[in-house]
């Protein structure tokens, strides 16, 4: 039974009842009349080829309340494009892929790039930002919901706790942000919140004093969960970064723009797990080492927009304190660990600590030594103001791609599409 707690400045949606999946669908088809919601799926090719993504996809099928799905396919050939088209011709809702290594999508792309508009670094954050842009392309959803396609836990009520939030009419919420207990085969996991994100954002309330955007990042129970809904007019302004602190830039947008009372976050399982990175010890360009100096790097870029200094000097002290909050928390999550009868292995945990560290340090000496570093990818109003037609170029490519290889499915026109 989870808590009811609210215990920072967004909005925290418990699970106090374990409401059934057909009564919040029940409300959701109701909002859906008047506010049309839409679902993202950022994908690498080989997760179809998982288990994961086949889970989610007979889940999905059984979904009635979405009136659109984009997917998004990263390292796809024409071959694996058209494998996709019939592994998603499942889905009874409205349904596109953005084939992003195709023809079209690359032309459009080189367009961008000869503006200095494009995502200039490959992956989730670039396949996420043109998802955004064809639903703003698209107008077919009001409110959106983006999760990944790796979660070998997925069920319907995921996804309906969700987007809940945003398309409820009588909430005010502009954003909402799933949050669970990361806990499978008998593990506590998720140690880059537990033992990098939570300590740090301790560690630099400690050094720098009072923020207020670092008590709204400690107002979330799993900041780095890649689970979150939004309203559509969010889409216009958002800056999406291109690395790993994809979910901590998102959150630092949503602060920028909005005020806390349009965030929330949501409960959304009790039980959740998916494909684990590698810790890496051995390289920073990897793993959770690389995932630990993006993000750190992102928060102290956000910290760096208000004002304050990140140097060697205070560096070695924001170093040294997160190192002893980290430690302390070893023994409070095995303190958890041992009552809920869940395995922590005590020397990886000190492992990690030590690598995060040392990546903070790594972080901060990156940070100062390119201070001209323009990680976010423009704001799609940005770029709709220097190219005018570039959301009616994405539409057309992406239906042109379906119409081309889709072979025996039926094909809309351009007007229904």
């Amino acid at each position: 039974m989870a808590d009811f707690y609210q215990n920072g400045v967004v909005t925290t949606m418990h699970n106090l009842t374990q409401r059934s999946t057909e009564d919040l669908e029940k409300e959701l088809i109701s909002f859906a009349k008047s506010r049309p919601l839409g679902l993202i799926l950022p994908s690498l090719y080989s997760e179809l080829q998982g288990p994961a993504l086949s889970k989610i996809v007979r889940n999905l099928t059984n979904v009635p309340y979405l009136n659109q799905i984009v997917i998004g396919l990263d390292r796809a050939n024409l071959q694996e494009y058209q494998h996709a088209l019939s592994f998603f011709d499942e889905l009874p809702q409205h349904h596109r892929i953005l084939w992003n290594d195709g023809p079209r999508l690359q032309a459009l792309h080189k367009k961008l790039d000869k503006l200095g508009l494009a995502p200039t670094e490959l992956g989730k954050g670039r396949n996420v930002w043109y998802c955004m842009g064809y639903v703003l392309a698209t107008e077919r959803a009001e409110a959106v919901a983006l999760h990944d396609c790796d979660i070998t836990t997925y069920d319907r009520q995921l996804l309906a706790r969700l987007i809940y939030p945003v398309a409820n009419p009588l909430l005010h919420f502009e954003f909402s942000k799933g949050f669970y207990a990361r806990v499978a085969n008998d593990k506590l996991n998720g140690r880059v919140t537990r033992l990098l994100v939570t300590p740090l954002l301790k560690a630099l309330q400690k050094v720098l004093g009072y923020n207020e955007y670092l008590e709204y990042m400690d107002s979330f129970r799993y900041s780095l969960s890649g689970e979150f809904s939004f309203r559509r007019d969010v889409l216009n302004d958002l800056r999406i970064p291109s690395d790993w602190g994809l979910e901590i830039g998102v959150l630092s947008e949503m602060h920028r723009n909005y005020g806390a009372n349009r965030i929330c976050q949501v409960d959304i399982a009790d039980n959740y797990d998916h494909k684990h990175q590698d810790v890496s010890f051995e390289s920073t360009e990897a793993g959770l080492s690389k995932m630990s100096i993006d993000i750190t790097k992102a928060l102290f870029r956000k910290l760096a927009t208000q004002g304050h200094v990140i140097n060697a000097e205070n560096l070695r002290t924001i170093k040294a304190t997160y190192f002893r909050i980290a430690l302390d928390y070893i023994e409070t999550y095995r303190s958890d660990a041992l009552i809920n009868g869940l395995s922590l292995d005590i020397h990886l945990e000190e492992q990690s600590v030590e690598m995060f560290a040392k990546n903070i340090m790594e972080a901060g000496e990156l940070f100062n030594a390119n201070p001209m570093q323009t990680p976010f990818i423009p704001s799609w109003s940005r770029v709709v103001s220097a190219m005018p037609s570039v959301l009616s170029e994405l539409k057309q490519a992406v239906e042109e791609d379906y119409q081309e290889f889709s072979g025996h499915l039926k094909k809309p026109t351009l007007a229904t599409a």
